[in-house]
């Protein structure tokens, strides 16, 4: 870390997978649940309003209007077996692991310091916010059931892909724009590089998170959360 804050901070948005969370939490507990319980959860609940509308987004991402419900399923499935940010696939699975999360077959994930940090910076004074491509109730269901309690009254908000690709310099200025703050006055956390570009194109500060001897970019760099909580020493 070698950078130090330029601007006084307000408010600190983070992703979740790899900066929060364990990637393999993701890929090993939450996907596979969720692949092998949507077929079924689909053909329940396929006239479900909120469950149609879904499908609908579905049927249209792949232009066959007319698809059936297991040409669906099978385009769902397709979509995890490779990893898509798509968002009615994330909205649908994150109503799946509600029910994970509730009867109790797995916790969210967090690093051993995430959560004394998140708890130190609101305490600071400083808001904050997810922006992860889950959905928000997905990210919602995260914090709430997490190893470490609830911990949703830390955040003020939170974004997924509806409000923009997380590699697109468009969704960053959205947030920035609804958080009603100047760029410079908002840290993102990503392990991501792309993430990090967009949003430092658009002014914001940026911090990658290298907690799996990820490629590094021209961000400043933190370990862990405890890392950052150093760096925000300067504002002090």
């Amino acid at each position: 870390m070698t950078q130090t804050p330029q601007h006084r901070l307000k408010a600190i948005v983070t992703d979740i997978e790899g900066t929060t969370t364990d990637i393999e939490f993701v890929s090993k507990v939450l996907f596979p649940y969720a692949a092998a319980r949507l077929p079924d959860f689909i053909r329940q609940h396929h006239n479900d309003n909120v469950v149609a509308a879904e499908l609908a987004a579905v049927r249209q991402l792949m232009t066959v209007p007319d698809a059936d419900i297991e040409q669906v399923i099978g385009q769902l499935l397709h979509w995890i077996s490779t990893d898509q940010k798509i968002t009615p696939l994330k909205s649908l699975q994150g109503m799946i692991w509600q029910y994970g999360y509730q009867n109790g077959d797995f916790h969210g994930h967090l690093y051993q310091e995430v959560a004394s940090c998140l708890q130190q910076w609101q305490q600071q004074g400083l808001a904050l916010y997810v922006f992860s491509s889950g959905s928000v109730p997905a990210q919602q269901l995260l914090f709430r059931h997490s190893v470490a309690g609830d911990l949703t009254p830390l955040f003020s908000g939170y974004f997924d892909t509806r409000t923009g690709a997380k590699q697109q310099v468009a969704a960053y200025q959205a947030i920035r724009q609804q958080l009603q703050l100047n760029a410079t006055e908002i840290l993102f956390l990503s392990d991501v590089l792309a993430e990090l570009d967009a949003a430092h194109a658009d002014g914001w500060q940026t911090m990658q998170l290298r907690r799996n001897q990820q490629a590094t970019g021209n961000h400043p760099i933190a370990a862990n959360f405890t890392e950052v909580s150093a760096w925000l020493r300067n504002f002090a």
